[in-house]
């Protein structure tokens, strides 16, 4: 199956992320504007412009979505998404009062102007912790009924919530159950953290989608999935050889 690589932008200084788009792009699919810094990004239309001459789509976080749908504005949403041209829009509940029957709708209505990518969980760890397997397989399966193109699995920049334990690593049992009942090439699971990235390449294989990855680990991320970080090396045969480019020394 194909993979994503989604790289989230803190609000990164516009010439670093530009080298970062020019040296690592070709291992970036999609780059997710966090949160609400896009409304404070002197140099939005810049890093665009980077992001379109390399061919990356990219969205603004969910928190984003959430303000706008808060202050009833969703009509200048929709225009920020069209001015800027983002690629996808990624609805969630993870902030605001919004039942997970609400979200789904907001997300039938979103997919008539770009993709969806729909977030499960919440940012709050205790709020996360109370949602049982079943209702993240339902909420998933619900999402992607709604006309979702990717569920992403909350765990914040931090790790630490949402399909995460408060120690950094993954709810087993919630993992399980998800993985039972959903192709995970439909979900974007948040890693921001090594342990998490290694735990679900390990889980799921080298081509599992994976977001909120750090501008300084790109590269590390595709290490693991080429099994040439010993965290995965073990996980490719040893005729296995990884996906390189030609190196010349002069």
């Amino acid at each position: 199956m194909s993979r994503t690589t989604m790289m989230i932008d803190p609000g990164l200084p516009t010439g670093l992320f530009t080298d970062v788009v020019a040296s690592h792009g070709e291992y970036v699919e999609l780059v997710k504007f966090g949160w609400g810094t896009a409304l404070v990004t002197r140099d939005l239309d810049r890093k665009i412009a980077v992001l379109r001459e390399a061919g990356i789509g990219f969205y603004f976080g969910g928190t984003l979505f959430e303000r706008y749908l808060w202050g009833g504005r969703l009509d200048d949403y929709l225009a920020l998404v069209e001015r800027t041209g983002a690629t996808h829009i990624e609805v969630s509940n993870g902030t605001i009062p919004l039942d997970q029957e609400a979200k789904a709708g907001y997300v039938r209505r979103m997919a008539a102007h770009r993709p969806v990518l729909s977030e499960v969980g919440y940012k709050d760890a205790e709020r996360s912790a109370l949602l049982t397997p079943a209702d993240w397989v339902g909420a998933i399966e619900q999402d992607l009924a709604a006309g979702a193109s990717l569920v992403i699995t909350e765990t914040r920049e931090s790790g630490r919530s949402g399909m995460a334990r408060p120690d950094g690593h993954l709810r087993d049992d919630v993992l399980a159950a998800v993985l039972a009942a959903v192709d995970p090439s439909r979900l974007l699971f948040e890693a921001p953290t090594k342990d998490l990235q290694v735990e679900l390449i390990r889980e799921i294989g080298p081509e599992v989608n994976l977001g909120n990855i750090a501008a300084a680990d790109v590269l590390g991320v595709e290490t693991l999935r080429q099994g040439l970080r010993g965290d995965t090396l073990l996980q490719f045969a040893p005729a296995d050889f990884p996906r390189s480019r030609t190196v010349s020394v002069a």
